[in-house]
């Protein structure tokens, strides 16, 4: 008997039927249906895995949501990779700022796909942080940390401009300093 054929394989497979290089919610669809016929049905693989191993085989999907990173053509994909990283304030505070610088310099090109693709990161990291911030399973001091990232976040993609001026005032604020002291709050710089 043939060895069973991994989900990853399957999918490949299915992309590969297909012969196309985009694909939408439809064939994710679908994709997931093949995966329920051939590994049986409680087979529960999420839009976001699919998505994920199709990218990452060089096909673009038109889906987004919390895990899985946007479709990022070259030379987007080179110079977004890794931008959005909030592992504490610093973290969350550079990767802004970086993101606000990039922003800048596709809008002074006028490469639109550039600014949304910038956008997406920066939504993409939010709701990352608010999923975080919900999550019961995550330390209360953890959750709370989150919740005010995921407030940068929402504050940076309102206002890009004015996130470097409002994220010091932040950080200086008397609620701030009560939740998280300013330790924890400052970048630290390299002179």
């Amino acid at each position: 008997m043939p060895p069973k054929a991994s989900k990853k394989q399957i999918l490949l497979d299915f992309a590969g039927a297909q012969g196309k290089r985009s694909f939408a919610m439809d064939d994710l669809r679908e994709a997931r249906s093949v995966l329920r016929r051939k590994l049986g049905p409680t087979e529960r693989t999420t839009f976001g895995y699919i998505a994920s191993v199709l990218r990452k085989s060089g096909y673009e999907v038109q889906y987004e949501d919390r895990f899985s990173d946007p479709f990022m053509p070259e030379p987007y994909a080179s110079r977004l990779k890794g931008v959005v990283e909030f592992r504490d304030f610093a973290g969350a505070e550079a990767s802004l700022r970086k993101l606000g610088t990039i922003l800048q310099e596709y809008i002074g090109a006028g490469d639109e796909a550039g600014e949304r693709l910038v956008r997406a990161l920066a939504r993409k990291g939010r709701l990352r942080a608010v999923s975080l911030a919900e999550n019961l399973r995550v330390n209360e001091a953890k959750r709370v940390e989150k919740q005010e990232m995921a407030r940068w976040f929402r504050v940076w993609l309102e206002t890009p401009d004015l996130f470097g001026d409002w994220v010091e005032l932040r950080k200086s604020s008397e609620g701030f300093q009560r939740l998280f002291g300013s330790a924890k709050a400052r970048p630290e710089r390299a002179d």
